[in-house]
């Protein structure tokens, strides 16, 4: 009989959404109630106003995100409103070896590469209660000229059009009910037996001395 806790590997959690549906508060909530760690990202597109380098994106150049590109660097990468954006794959195998959960907050594009790249990852679209209401959104953030909305409202349309093989869709109307749902929906993917492949064993042969699905 062994005293180790039965090995959990982590999970990688995928948000995606439109741009100005509120993804990041979800995310942020969700991060604020679970140690969730957050997969840096690399982009080329410049710092917005309140991001640390290092913690909130990792930002190259595009001459060298390209070069990292062609070296088989990322789990996935797209371009995105003219700039490009990747998951190292490395950094993010090390942690779920380790069973840290990850959480990806990437686009459409990126997602359906990161399915084939982290195969144990579940997926998680964020749809907005309709376009006039985004359009809405995005106009109040204030961040974007009027042509950039339009690009992003065309956007959306495409999104949200590839978003049917995703494992779950939740619609940002009411945000207090929005993440009950995300919530939800991460607790029960913790629990999947891919997950933990040894614990009926470990329970059949009195190895299991307990352990939670996820830490909080």
């Amino acid at each position: 009989m062994t005293n180790e806790p039965i090995r959990r590997r982590g999970l990688p959690l995928v948000v995606c959404a439109p741009s100005g549906t509120g993804k990041t508060t979800l995310i942020r909530k969700l991060r604020q109630e679970f140690p969730l760690n957050f997969s840096v990202s690399c982009t080329t597109r410049p710092p917005r106003q309140g991001e640390t380098a290092g913690q909130d994106y990792i930002f190259l150049d595009r001459a060298e995100f390209l070069k990292k590109k062609r070296t088989g660097y990322f789990a996935e990468w797209a371009e995105v409103h003219g700039n490009f954006y990747g998951t190292p794959l490395q950094p993010v195998q090390e942690r779920l070896n380790r069973g840290e959960d990850m959480l990806f907050d990437i686009d459409v594009q990126g997602a359906a590469q990161l399915a084939l790249s982290l195969p144990e990852a579940r997926f998680v679209f964020i749809l907005p209660p309709s376009l006039e209401v985004l359009a809405q959104r995005l106009h109040s953030r204030g961040t974007d000229s009027e042509e950039a909305i339009k690009v992003r409202l065309v956007n959306a349309k495409v999104e949200i059009g590839t978003c049917h093989w995703f494992d779950a869709w939740i619609v940002n109307n009411d945000l207090e009910q929005a993440y009950a749902e995300l919530r939800a929906f991460y607790l029960a993917a913790a629990l999947r037996p891919s997950l933990r492949p040894g614990l009926p064993r470990a329970v059949l042969e009195g190895e299991y001395h307990g352990r939670a699905c996820c830490r909080s």
